[in-house]
């Protein structure tokens, strides 16, 4: 059966639940002048739903194996333990190093392939949102095709090689072993999906410790990537995870000695735990994206990516704008266009009361939790405030050393503060980012102040008159990822971050020069 023939055959079981199939976004972020694609369909997938549809795909396949219910029994990736999913991890790692590199490349685009395909594009995005209650589908479509289809695999692994009268050297990448991977409720999918493309390919097992609070759709998605790998031939249990996830499971893939590398993506609380743990650890911690413009930049276009960039995923992914600084001499201006993007701009006094009182937690030094992911217009809503369909995001004025410009909120709420000069806005930037060295953008033509931000702030991603999500590859160049490791040094994660650097030397020989 060819892939048009596998698309049609799941077209024919959607539509058994469906009453329109969704729309499918474009490969890169929607340019700013393209309105949103519309929301899921009224009639939702159940999981149940969602089984029949996945199991239809691999049952129709030749040589596709029964596809095995999400039960939590061990053959789907999932297990009742931690330990007996170690275990299971650990034997398969032992399998997979028997297996040629051409092997790993043949089950890195499998896994790649399948998950590109819209019905299940949109089963995993809807399930997200509907269990998190963060985000938006229509980006949560754009971020886990980008995983899929953006993330290295094998060729990201590149010998390199000296030689000389001494003879031949040559660096490789070699595998960790077992890889402890920690996920966060912001992304779910999305870094399961990315993790999983670059672990596999450097030659290593995954163990993944999702976040509670998006479990059903992390091990549905565990569940997907098993059954796609017993279709290629790929030893069992390469990637598993737990049937409750927790933090007494968290705990234990830490401390366990079978776990040769963590990988953790969330608060600063985790990041710092397995950087303590004693192993090789690759920490992608908190952001506060600063955006700067200035005087130079051109203000239509800086508005719409701002508005753009902040409202994407309702400001879940922690690239995203959180805070503008702006020259005084076009902020006027820029607020302006920034209203024309799709912002809408608070002013009366109560109000942005009320707003701080509702997204802050009690002690007022960050988001609450409840409000994290939700859209401008539900913010709104609760304060008694209604606004058109098009409000993507909270506009606010405040003073530099405001909550809402200091602490990360993860939510549509953008505050905008006011610098006399480009060089007040860049150390401003410098200081509300907290030296995190995650993510900052500016908007100028000026080439010394785009240059002098970008030396002084030292972010792991830095976009320069674009979007935010542009430094993840979305509508921008270069690979994807959603493990962003500012904390540990590695950067944009890929296949070569979860690999050793393993020297092989020749002495006197193969020196053919």
């Amino acid at each position: 059966m060819n892939d048009l023939d596998i698309t049609q055959a799941v077209s024919r079981v959607l539509s058994k639940y469906t009453k329109t199939t969704a729309p499918a976004p474009e490969q890169h972020a929607p340019a700013a002048a393209q309105p949103r694609p519309p929301p899921p369909p009224a009639t939702p997938l159940d999981r149940g739903s969602i089984d029949a549809i996945v199991a239809s795909i691999l049952a129709s396949q030749a040589g596709a194996a029964t596809a095995a219910p999400v039960d939590g029994n061990a053959g789907d990736g999932v297990f009742a333990t931690m330990d007996a999913a170690i275990t299971a991890a650990q034997q398969a790692y032992i399998q997979y190093r028997h297996c040629s590199m051409q092997d790993r490349a043949r089950f890195v685009d499998g896994i790649r392939q399948f998950f590109l395909q819209e019905e299940i594009l949109h089963a995993l995005s809807t399930m997200a949102v509907e269990e998190t209650g963060m985000g938006n589908y229509a980006d949560k479509m754009v971020k886990n095709r980008v995983a899929a289809q953006k993330t290295p695999g094998v060729e990201d692994l590149i010998t390199a090689a000296i030689s000389g009268d001494g003879g031949l050297t040559l660096t490789e990448y070699s595998a960790y072993g077992v890889i402890g991977s920690i996920t966060p409720t912001t992304n779910p999918t999305e870094t399961i999906i990315n993790n999983t493309l670059g672990m596999l390919a450097a030659g290593n097992s995954v163990v993944f410790s999702p976040h509670p609070r998006s479990r059903q759709v992390s091990l549905y998605c565990v569940t997907l990537i098993n059954q796609q790998l017993a279709r290629l031939g790929a030893p069992a249990s390469l990637v598993v995870t737990v049937a409750s996830p927790s933090i007494d499971n968290t705990n234990a893939l830490i401390g366990d000695a079978r776990i040769n590398m963590l990988v953790a993506t969330g608060g600063p609380a985790i990041v710092k735990t397995v950087m303590s743990s004693g192993k090789k650890a690759i920490g992608a911690g908190a952001g506060n994206p600063p955006v700067v413009v200035d005087e130079t930049a051109n203000i239509e276009k800086a508005a719409r990516d701002i508005i753009n960039g902040c409202s994407f995923d309702n400001n879940l992914p922690c690239v995203a704008e959180k805070e503008v600084i702006v020259v005084n001499e076009v902020a006027d201006y820029l607020i302006h266009c920034m209203k024309k993007s799709g912002a809408w701009l608070l002013c009366d006094k109560q109000h942005i009361q009320q707003l701080q009182a509702l997204v802050l937690n009690e002690k007022g030094n960050g988001p609450s939790t409840a409000l994290v992911g939700k859209d401008a217009r539900y913010i709104l809503q609760q304060i008694g405030i209604s606004v058109p369909e098009e409000i993507k995001v909270i506009l606010i004025e405040t003073e530099r050393d405001h909550p809402f410009v200091v602490h990360e909120l993860m939510m549509p709420v953008l505050p905008v503060v006011r610098v006399e000069n480009v060089d007040e806005a860049i150390d401003l930037a410098v200081k509300v980012e907290h030296g995190h060295r995650h993510t900052a953008m500016m908007h100028s033509t000026n080439v010394e102040k785009l240059t002098k931000m970008a030396r002084l702030i030292q972010t792991t991603i830095f976009v320069k008159n674009g979007p935010s999500y542009a430094g993840l590859g979305v509508g921008g160049e270069g690979h994807a990822t959603f493990t962003i490791a500012g904390p540990t040094g590695e950067g944009l994660t890929s296949a070569r971050s979860y690999a050793r650097h393993r020297r092989c030397v020749m002495v006197e020989a193969l020196n053919i020069r």
